[in-house]
This record gives C-alpha cells, structure tokens and sequence, in this order.
C-alpha cells in the first residue's frame, strides 16, 4: 500500500500515542516509519538495563553536540531513542509531569488552551497511577506508573531525612497537589518490566488493520506539491520509497531530528537551505533555534554504608539480584537507579521550586569500554546526589551539516549562555554541599569523591561546574510552539506556520521547557494533539 490517511514519522513517545489514538476508530489508515528497530530485547525490558543501551547504536542515535563554550569546549553526549518507543524505552524512567507555571508559560505565550487547567485532564488520561484516581491523577489509562517507594534501597531514607533536616517538605507524591519538596521517584514500569510509549500504546495498536508499522524506515524528505505536504520519502533496506498521504504528515521525530527533516524537505531558514542546495519550500527562520535542555550538576560520595555498588558490583551479588529479578521481577534490577529526588528552592523569595533533584544509591566514576554499565559499579559503596535548574534561559540551536539526510545535524546547545543560568547552577552545587552537610547524609559519608574537598571557592566551583556539568536529556523547543512565524514554527494546533497538512507533534514543539522529565509532558502533548487532529478531520468530514 502506498497511501494512508495519515503518515506518522517517528515511533517515539508521541508517535506511538498518535498510532495509537488515531487507529482506534478504525476509521483511518495509518502508516508509522521508524529508523530504527524493534524494542523486543531482554536488556530493553529489565528496567536496569538502560544502562547497556547508553552507548548502543542499534538502538540509539548516539549523537555528539558541537565544542560547548560554556562547557569548557567539551562535545556533549545526547542519546536518543533509535528503537519503537524512541527515548521512552532507553531513558531513566522518571515520571514527572512539572510545575503547573510551567503550562501555564505556554499560555501566555500565546499558547491557548495549553494552559494547566488545559492539561491537566490529558496527563490524567495517558496514565494508570498506583496513586490514582484523584484530582491530580488518572487510573486506567495506557502507561501504567509505579510508586517504588517501599522498594527503593534503604539509603534513600537517609536521603530523604536529610531534607527535612534542611527544612524541606518530605513529598509523598511528585506528582501530586505540589511538586516542591523531597520524595522518590515514580517510574513508569509494569510488573517489574519497563513501561514505554511502545508497550503502552503501539504493541496494543499493531493488532488493528488500520495501522502499518515499518521499522529500518529512514524519513529521508517530506513530499510537498508547492506548499502541501502530500507524502514523504524514506530509505529503508538500502531501497528509496515513496508513500502519500490523504490527509496529512505528522512529523514526531523529536527535538533533533524533527527540525533536521523539515529542513531536508525545504522548510527553515531560506539561507541556510540554499546554501545545501537545497530547494526552499517555506522559509521559516525559527527551524532549529530556540534549543533548551537540562543541565546537571553531579556530586559524589564514598559511603561508609553499603549502598548498590554493594548488591550490583560482586558476581554473587550480582548473581542473587539477578534470581531475584528472574523470581518475582524483584530488587535492583526492577528499579531506576534514579530513585530519590524532589524540588526545591535554591534561596528564599523565589516564587516557586527552580531547581530538581536526584539521590541515586550508586556510582559509577569511571565508564569502561565506552558503556555506562550500571551492573558494574565502582568496587566501593558510593552514592551520588544531583541538582538541575528547571528553566534555563539559555537558548541552542541545530543546523544541517549538510544535505546528506543520513549526516547527524550539527548540535550547539550554548550552555550556561547566560548570566542567570551561571548562577542557578552554582546555587545548584552549593546547595547539594548545604544537602551533604546534614546530620544524616554526614553521618554515612566517608568522603566526598568529586569534586572532592579542595573545590570550595566559588571560582573553583565554577570552574568544576565547567568542567563537569552535562546534560540529562531533555532537548526540546526546536519546532516551538507560537502564534508568530517569525519566531515559532507551529501554531497551537501544532500545525507548520506557512505550509498545510503538516504538523509536528513531539517536544521539539515544547515552547518552553517544562520544570522536570520531560517524557510526561510529551505523552501528554501528543494525547492533546491526537485528539484535535481527529476533531479536525471529523469537522471536514461533516462539511
């Protein structure tokens, strides 16, 4: 078959929800192109085995971001989900929807109807929560999301004692009335397994005639007859194809390779297009600009205490935590390694939580053989606490390298770009010494491994926030949702500015970057979208 009603890009996080809602009628015909493959592996399903997909290719586009000048010219690493399910079924599983300020910026950013109130209903509906139903949180819904708060390791308690001994809330739910305050993690597992886009929503929709999955498929350009999408191009088994699509071409390829396909395809800045020889279809000067991602600040402990290098590090512990995972989909394994956290504020007068936290009862300082190996920690009880700010005001972009679609596009995140960044990110590590400081953390810490003791001046805390400080993962904004074409590349219905039958749907839409994780907020953005793409079509049919 060569034309469907809808041609989806992209089996990430939301574009299995778009298979999913959109074949549900059963009235319109989907096809879904993935680059990459399927997500049926063992180290994929165990919730601890993210960690072998870090530095995986076959599952992950392992990109690298241009020379970092506020990074000490350092070369980020930005994995992304090569796989069904995208990023949802190689990240660390947090769920965390934000601060309700956050929706409420896209509002007044000319946003409307993305607002708190607006999507609050959306976040209920997408989720099926062991704390659920309330008026904060739904039951039911596809991904299911786990309260691991009886089964994280003991040291967590410690963690979260040393919060309230700095004057912090202990929050029982982070995803409840308030996210401020000191909690563990709620993750997105069922039954042990790991819960993604795809196993929520696509493995249920691939049984409906209505929906065609092709993996190994590449968008390699979006087709348009003048300024109409009508189909796209895609490479897959080494073999160029053509597919059409009556209704419309929803790109949900994220944030970077979502803005790198409507450039190859003619939409984005006219000179730079040009300049690849590539033809200009609508020239849209925002394409690519207006990057944000989170930035973390790390500190590390030696433990007097065990903690999971203890129960992840020796072959007989290994051996017994991966019995007890085969048994009952039990301990370690069956967990994050991100497993306390919260939000607080940094100094008082703040209006609300700026920076996020992360407690994980592991470390591991030196990466063997290019892997992130979380099953081969370092060979003494160790621990970690980090702190991110929530808004960033610092703003990257990404360009072509070239009109070669298979060349990863040129990244440059512009890191601590700004003054305010700067500083909350200093507030960050010295809040984490003030965290380490307590009664309760002091009492277990042997020492403190990086940046160790010697870092204490504020020019050397600078200095190390240079040299270490990397990113968590969260690129968004590079098709940002606004009403201005001039500076926004989709409306609020995610339509393109200046072409018709094209939205982008995934958080390369993001106006802004919410406070936390952003895999909830994308579920939900596509759950929203979804549901005005169908009104949208239904409308045209009554017409």
């Amino acid at each position: 078959m060569t034309e469907f009603d809808f041609i989806v890009i992209g089996a990430g996080s939301a574009g299995c929800v778009l298979a999913h809602r959109l074949t549900a009628s059963g009235r319109h015909s989907v096809l879904l192109l993935e680059a990459g493959g399927s997500d049926r592996r063992f180290w994929l399903k165990v919730p601890i085995g993210y960690g072998t997909s870090f530095y995986n290719p076959s599952v992950n586009w392992m990109y690298r971001t241009a020379a970092d000048a506020g990074l000490a010219g350092r070369e980020g690493y930005w994995p992304r989900g090569k796989v069904l399910g995208g990023s949802s079924t190689i990240n660390a599983m947090v769920f965390v929807r934000g601060q309700p300020a956050d929706f409420d910026e896209w509002a007044a950013m000319g946003n409307a109807g993305w607002g708190w109130d607006d999507v609050l209903p959306w976040f209920k509906k997408l989720e099926d929560s062991d704390h659920g139903p309330s008026a904060w949180r739904g039951a039911g819904g596809p991904l299911h999301v786990s309260d691991v708060s009886r089964a994280v390791h003991p040291l967590c308690q410690v963690y979260l004692r040393a919060g309230t001994e700095l004057g912090l809330a202990l929050n029982g739910d982070l995803n409840g009335a308030s996210i401020e305050g000191v909690g563990t993690y709620q993750i997105t597992t069922r039954d042990g397994l790991r819960e993604s886009a795809s196993t929520a929503y696509l493995h249920p929709a691939m049984k409906r005639a209505a929906l065609t999955v092709r993996t190994g498929a590449q968008a390699t350009r979006i087709l348009f007859s003048d300024t109409q999408a009508t189909g796209v191009r895609y490479l897959m088994g080494g073999q160029a194809h053509e597919v059409r699509a009556r209704r419309e071409v929803i790109l949900s390829a994220g944030a970077i390779n979502s803005p790198q396909l409507l450039m190859l395809s003619g939409v984005g800045p006219a000179a730079q297009l040009q300049a690849h020889g590539i033809p200009v279809v609508a020239d849209r000067s925002a394409v690519g600009r207006n990057l944000q991602d989170h930035l973390c600040i790390d500190h590390l402990y030696r433990s007097r205490v065990p903690t999971l290098n203890t129960e992840l590090g020796p072959w007989g512990a290994k051996l017994w935590a991966g019995l007890r995972y085969l048994a009952a989909r039990s301990g370690p394994l069956a967990l994050s390694v991100n497993q306390g956290g919260g939000f607080v504020r940094s100094r008082p007068g703040l209006a609300r939580p700026n920076l996020q936290l992360y407690f994980s009862p592991l470390s591991y300082l030196r990466a063997r053989a290019g892997k992130r190996e979380l099953m081969r920690p370092d060979p003494y009880p160790g621990f970690l606490l980090g702190a991110q700010p929530c808004k960033p005001t610092s703003r990257g972009y990404l360009q072509l390298r070239g009109p070669d679609p298979l060349a990863a596009p040129v990244i440059t995140p512009c890191s601590l770009d700004t003054e305010s960044d700067r500083q909350e990110m200093l507030e960050a590590s010295q809040f984490l010494r003030r965290l380490a400081a307590t009664p309760a953390l002091s009492a277990v810490i042997e020492s403190e491994l990086m940046p160790g003791v010697q870092v204490r001046s504020r020019e050397q805390m600078v200095e190390d926030i240079r040299q270490r400080a990397s990113t968590v993962f969260h690129p968004v904004g590079t098709c940002r949702m606004g009403p201005d074409p001039a500076d926004s590349v989709v409306d609020r219905h995610l339509q393109v500015h200046g072409v018709q039958r094209l939205r982008v749907i995934d958080a390369s839409a993001f106006p802004t970057l919410p406070s936390g994780n952003t895999n909830a907020p994308t579920l939900m953005l596509a759950e929203k979208a979804a549901a005005g793409v169908l009104a949208d079509h239904e409308e045209q049919s009554l017409r």
